[in-house]
């Protein structure tokens, strides 16, 4: 099915409204009940199931066999089923398709899959998931083509609200973990140089780390688990209360409105923190090697920059740019695509947190291969 054709809302305290619009064609494929489960799990007082069928398209059997397992779980949970709110000939083929029980053994079993059916279902699902996830990036990159020409409508508010929630609040937890970051590479060179006599060149293996490789994986790490995730629930929390429909519905691309300002916060706010995260991370080194190593701060500034060129920083901030852009494309990708219920807006945010964590180290070791094979 093309779009959500059955959604359910708390009508009364006991009651849940189902809402069932648009066309059903068994060549859709079946509706799954796994969303009316999760709704009378999260209300267990419900008591009274109406129907709202006032958007209902065409329909055939599929409508019928969704009604009636929804009515054999509603029954077998005590819960009332009203069925004045649906057609009169859908309550008709309800009652002749209830009417012979169904006998013991022929219901029909779910076939077990072999390891192979499963690799290839699996295989198939990323596939998918795959070409769902460029399409989104297709669409990204016009919304950003038509935002250059001035035809992109958002509101210039939220972008400033976006800016602020990933740049300074997140300024505390980059501090804490670059500066960490930074000790526990000062201290593992310290431990192996020392024995050498080479405890100078401690300064050099934090600068470069930090620049190259840790501030920017490191600082797009906590932006997916932070505002990634903040991204797909709120997205998720409006995908369930239909406020993406409503903007569907008054011309408004939701891609323009609520990815675009979301995608130009994390591009402009990732190489800044980038560049933060180094200079906490120097600082965590430096502490550990005046303490360990009895040096003093020029002797390691001047090391540093004796030994890392800028080369190394220049390339950690074009990293940390595609890390911005692939933390914000999977946090609203996910929740843009979210299903209508609060456990699916919970699944697509660990989602889009372990999605931009994978796509984070794919490309970090796509860009250290290429880097590495033209010498820079």
């Amino acid at each position: 099915m093309t779009e959500e054709v059955v959604t359910f809302h708390r009508h009364k305290k006991h009651t849940l409204r189902v809402l069932i619009k648009g066309d059903w064609s068994i060549s859709f494929g079946l509706q799954n009940t796994d969303h009316f489960l999760a709704h009378l799990n999260e209300a267990s007082e419900t008591t009274h199931l109406i129907f709202d069928t006032r958007k209902l398209g065409e329909w055939d059997s599929s409508l019928i066999s969704y009604l009636v397992t929804l009515n054999a779980l509603s029954k077998k949970q005590g819960i009332n089923v009203d069925v004045s709110g649906l057609p009169e000939g859908i309550v008709r083929l309800i009652a002749l398709a209830e009417a012979v029980p169904e006998r013991d053994g022929v219901a029909k079993q779910a076939a077990k899959l072999n390891i192979v059916d499963n690799v290839g279902q699996g295989v198939i699902g990323a596939i998918k998931q795959s070409m769902a996830f460029i399409t989104f990036l297709g669409e990204a990159i016009l919304s950003l083509g038509r935002m250059i020409k001035g035809q992109a409508v958002f509101r210039r508010q939220d972008l400033s609200i976006f800016l602020a929630d990933t740049g300074p609040s997140s300024l505390g937890i980059v501090t804490l973990i670059s500066v960490l970051i930074g000790m526990i590479l000062a201290f593992v060179g310290a431990v192996q140089l020392e024995k050498f006599g080479a405890s100078i060149y401690v300064a050099s293996l934090v600068g470069l780390a930090m620049a190259r490789e840790m501030a920017p994986m490191m600082t797009a790490i906590i932006m997916a688990g932070r505002t990634g995730a903040a991204y797909a629930a709120q997205l998720g929390s409006m995908q369930v209360n239909e406020e993406i429909d409503a903007l569907k519905t008054m011309g408004v691309s939701p891609v323009d409105f609520l990815v675009l300002p979301r995608l130009l916060a994390l591009i402009a706010m990732m190489p800044l923190l980038t560049i933060y995260s180094n200079m906490m991370g120097v600082f965590g080194g430096a502490l550990v090697s005046i303490i360990m190593l009895d040096l003093t701060w020029s002797m390691y500034l001047e090391q540093m920059i004796a030994t890392v060129p800028l080369t190394h920083f220049f390339i950690g901030l074009i990293k940390s740019l595609i890390f911005g852009v692939l933390v914000a494309l999977s946090g609203c990708y996910m929740g843009m695509n979210s299903g209508r219920s609060a456990s699916a807006v919970g699944l697509a945010t660990t989602n889009a947190v372990v999605m931009g964590i994978v796509l984070i180290i794919v490309f970090d070791s796509l860009v250290t291969i290429v880097t590495t094979v033209f010498g820079v």
